[in-house]
């Protein structure tokens, strides 16, 4: 009896084994190695298994890399790393004037933190941070495929000053339902654009114009493009709730997000005018889950997801006076000068901060915050 049983368990486990196995290779269905020429990272967002979407606005393509980094972790340690900027200079053998922070995403699996950086000659690089380590990772040499952006404004496209319209074709990135998903600009007639692209990638990707009610502007806009966004229940609907340049907040539900279409969102907050959004999170304590915000010329803001769901109007008037608040209350943290910020597990997420000594260290927020 007990030899059965045992053997009956070794093949209920060789079952799963190799189950995990099929799924880990799905993932990876299509993809290559070698150096896939990333020009810049604009972007990037974890799906599962240690996979990492780095989106390239200057080649206006999303690449998906296998950092062979699965190992599951349930819950992170905290992280406290003085001076990131300087040790990823050092990883990089360089000086910290020639680096910029770009973007920082967690993987979900590992709880490992990554870190994108732009040289002063534009080159790109990518680094993870284990504890007080900083390790660059070679992007010359990766496992990949990619998939290369429809519709996308063309090297050449300028603004109406003359910026470049090319490097806003990706701007923020997330994975949900086993689609990755973007915003930026495209070279349609509406060019604020939100794209669904399937992973693993096929030559399918749907994408949809948008549009919003921007009260600081007292104006319908659909040129501008979301600037951060995250994915979240409201009011039942699982939704993408976005912010754009002068801090609108707005829910556009997914199922109100079809192929093609051009879709109108619900702006139910105006969190104040000269201000740019950068990271947006969902966390939660206890029964309440929160909207936290980070941004450019304020502090970190606090929107409780009940008063979200409360607030069933829409804003359509303008908001007349400089720099006021209208809609969804929220509330602001007392953390300033946040330059990244991203979900490390269920109750801390992790910034990079400049401090008031002018140093810039990277550190985790605990639920005391929430």
């Amino acid at each position: 009896m007990k030899m059965r049983i045992a053997i009956l368990l070794l093949a209920v486990a060789g079952s799963f084994l190799l189950a995990m196995n099929k799924k880990s290779s799905g993932l990876r269905e299509g993809m290559e190695s070698g150096d896939p020429g990333i020009k810049s990272i604009s972007a990037m967002a974890f799906g599962p298994d240690g996979i990492l979407f780095i989106g390239d606005s200057r080649n206006a393509t999303v690449y998906a890399i296998d950092t062979k980094d699965n190992t599951k972790v349930e819950k992170a340690a905290a992280l406290e790393v003085k001076k990131i900027d300087q040790k990823i200079a050092a990883a990089l053998g360089t000086d910290v004037a020639n680096i910029t922070i770009r973007e920082m995403v967690v993987n979900p699996v590992s709880r490992k933190v990554y870190v994108a950086v732009q040289m002063a000659d534009g080159t790109p690089s990518l680094l993870r941070v284990e504890a007080d380590k900083v390790t660059a990772v070679d992007l010359k040499s990766v496992v990949y495929s990619s998939i290369a952006l429809d519709k996308a404004p063309s090297e050449d496209a300028k603004d109406r000053r003359g910026n470049s319209l090319r490097v806003s074709s990706i701007i923020d990135m997330g994975f949900f339902d086993g689609k990755v998903m973007l915003s930026g600009l495209s070279n349609q007639e509406f060019s604020s654009t939100f794209r669904m692209i399937p992973y693993p990638f096929t030559r399918q990707q749907d994408w949809a114009s948008l549009e919003i009610y921007h009260a600081a502007h007292k104006q319908y806009e659909t040129f501008a493009p979301i600037r951060t966004f995250t994915i979240a229940e409201v009011n039942g609907k699982k939704s993408m709730i976005a912010s754009f340049t002068c801090t609108p907040l707005v829910v556009f539900p997914l199922e109100d997000i079809k192929p093609g279409t051009h879709v109108k969102g619900r702006t139910v907050a105006e969190m104040g005018s000269g201000n740019s959004p950068l990271d947006m999170i969902t966390m939660t304590k206890g029964a309440e889950s929160y909207l936290i915000m980070a941004n450019s010329n304020r502090p970190v803001f606090k929107v409780k997801f009940s008063q979200i769901n409360a607030f069933q109007g829409s804003i359509t008037t303008p908001v007349e006076e400089n720099f006021a608040t209208a809609g969804v209350d929220f509330l602001s943290l007392p953390v300033v000068s946040v330059l990244q910020m991203e979900k490390l597990d269920d109750t801390q997420f992790v910034l990079i901060q400049r401090k008031s000594n002018g140093d810039l260290d990277l550190w985790t927020a605990g639920d005391r915050y929430l």
